[in-house]
């Protein structure tokens, strides 16, 4: 994974999700490294979708914490968020 973290438009997550019968997954939290963890409290969208900022191929969940929208990639097997800016 050290290769993959040269990418200073990644940033790289643990989440917490349930795999649900039908194959999807559904991710319910997740966490930077060292740092707090964030409920999901609603996935709003899934796609197949790039990160434009970031590179990369995979699926996209849009997600919705408290006010605001993140954008969730899996790109398998990690999951990162881009970097503001």
């Amino acid at each position: 994974m050290s290769t993959l973290r040269k990418n200073p438009n990644k940033i790289y997550v643990k989440v917490r999700a349930d795999h649900l019968l039908d194959g999807s997954i559904r991710p319910l939290k997740f966490r930077a490294e060292d740092g707090p963890v964030f409920r999901i409290d609603r996935v709003m969208d899934v796609r197949e979708a790039p990160s434009l900022k970031a590179g990369g191929q995979g699926v996209r969940y849009t997600c919705q914490i408290e006010d605001r929208q993140l954008y969730l990639f899996y790109d398998e097997p990690y999951w990162f968020i881009e970097a503001d800016g």
